[in-house]
């Protein structure tokens, strides 16, 4: 036991043992009452029901519209802000001019409070925004995109906007790991750049790759607090999605509906990141 006590194991959890506990007592412990509770048919003294929340869930129509564009959004936004932060990656990765400004301008939304993001982002889109004054000085017509499907294209751009910047910094990092001798004698072998692009800096790219891309689905979920400072409550249907939807059965006290709606899409999105890994995991075996 002593012996224990003074090994590198028994150092590590001491001092990870802080974090582990305010996890497990503000995450993982709520989380767990949230999917037992989303079984009962009430909260306080409730008896077991199976899976009729679940049935009842999936049968209401807001349910499905909220999950559909929520599964359209992060289809969408996450090959665009993974492709985007990449071409900036390799763009600002060569010397260029004003290459340090350019890196600080991408990564500063970061710091940005999201009050401030919203503010820009309403006096741009609004009826009376800047973007609808440009277009009647150019003699088109107004949109009010707030209320109509374009509201879903702007949530996309303040997601770009806010996020692309932070992928940049990550794909950055990982490619600055890969040394310059591979590239030199893949030129010295005749291999162009894409062929450079696509057998060098993509493989070695993968464990950042993978990284960016989980962040990018978990980022598409907060996006929920932008949307409901610009557009409220019960925005435009397209971009109603799961986060409004377990927010307003929260006000409403129907908690039935709402721990089931959690655990959905927690469900959803571990499917998603193991499907993640086994795919990077034969991607490794692939190459190697």
């Amino acid at each position: 036991m002593k012996r224990w006590t003074r090994s590198d194991a028994a150092a590590a959890l001491l001092f990870l043992a802080p974090s582990v506990a305010g996890f497990a007592l503000f995450y993982l412990i709520p989380f767990a009452a949230g999917v037992y509770d989303s079984f009962l048919d009430r909260p306080v003294g409730g008896r077991f029901v199976g899976l009729a929340n679940y049935g009842e869930l999936l049968a209401g129509g807001s349910f499905r519209k909220a999950a559909s564009n929520t599964f359209y959004f992060t289809a969408v936004s996450v090959p665009l802000i993974v492709g985007l932060s990449l071409g900036l990656a390799l763009l600002l990765n060569r010397k260029m001019y004003m290459r340090n400004m350019l890196r600080t301008a991408y990564v500063l939304p970061l710091v940005v409070p999201v009050a401030s993001v919203v503010l820009i982002w309403q006096m741009l889109f609004d009826w009376n925004g800047s973007l609808n004054a440009w277009l009647g000085y150019f003699g088109l017509e107004r949109v009010d995109w707030m209320k109509t499907e374009a509201a879903r294209h702007v949530v996309m751009v303040i997601y770009l906007w806010k996020n692309v910047g932070y992928n940049m910094i990550l794909f950055l990092a990982g490619l600055q790991q890969i040394p310059n001798d591979y590239y030199e004698t893949a030129r010295l072998e005749g291999a162009g750049r894409l062929r450079q692009f696509f057998g060098i800096t993509l493989v070695y790219l993968t464990p950042t790759m993978f990284f960016v891309v989980i962040m990018s689905i978990t980022g598409s979920f907060k996006i929920f607090r932008e949307t409901y400072l610009i557009a409220g409550d019960y925005p435009h249907d397209s971009i109603y999605t799961l986060q409004h939807y377990m927010n307003n059965m929260f006000m409403t006290l129907e908690m039935q509906k709402l721990t089931a709606a959690a655990t959905l899409m927690a469900g959803c999105i571990l499917l998603v990141v193991f499907a993640l890994f086994a795919l990077e995991r034969r991607f490794r075996q692939f190459m190697e």
